[in-house]
């Protein structure tokens, strides 16, 4: 994209493939109690297709209840050398998932739309990377488990 206020209502290829893979977001969504807008940072996060996303968060996230009041989401995404907001609508596909030893919700986001949010004359050159400070074994479990529920939806 990188063009100045180029909207997109799908993901170009070179978004859905980075959304293939473990990356830092952050999410917006509005607080249930103040209306204020609300920042978490996930990594579980994958796009289905080019319109839909899905999240795996704790299900007492405190995002889950703001998406059952106000479905409104948008999710900051640094990838392709450039910033880009995307808007959606959020909705809860399980609180439980299936086989993930920790509660884990599913929230599917319907793309409404796509803007790259990047300054005039710039690019990013470095995109942030973090790791898992837990154990390495039990991550990497985990994080199977999580993408495959995330793969499926709901409960079985």
């Amino acid at each position: 994209m990188n063009v100045a206020n180029r909207i997109e209502t799908y993901l170009i290829p070179p978004l859905f493939e980075a959304l293939q893979e473990d990356r830092l977001v952050t999410i917006a969504t509005i607080d249930k109690e103040s209306g204020n807008p609300a920042i978490h940072a996930i990594s579980w996060i994958r796009a289905l297709d080019e319109h839909t996303l899905r999240i795996a968060v704790h299900s007492r996230s405190s995002m889950v209840e703001n998406i059952k009041q106000n479905p409104a989401m948008a999710i900051h995404l640094l990838a392709n050398e450039s910033a880009y907001a995307i808007s959606g609508t959020g909705k809860i596909i399980t609180e439980k998932a299936a086989g993930v030893p920790v509660q884990t919700a599913i929230i599917e986001i319907c793309i409404t739309e796509i803007r790259d949010v990047m300054f005039y004359g710039s690019k990013i050159i470095l995109e942030p990377k973090h790791e898992k400070t837990y154990d390495e074994q039990a991550a990497q479990k985990l994080d199977r488990q999580v993408l495959e529920a995330l793969r499926k939806g709901a409960e079985e």
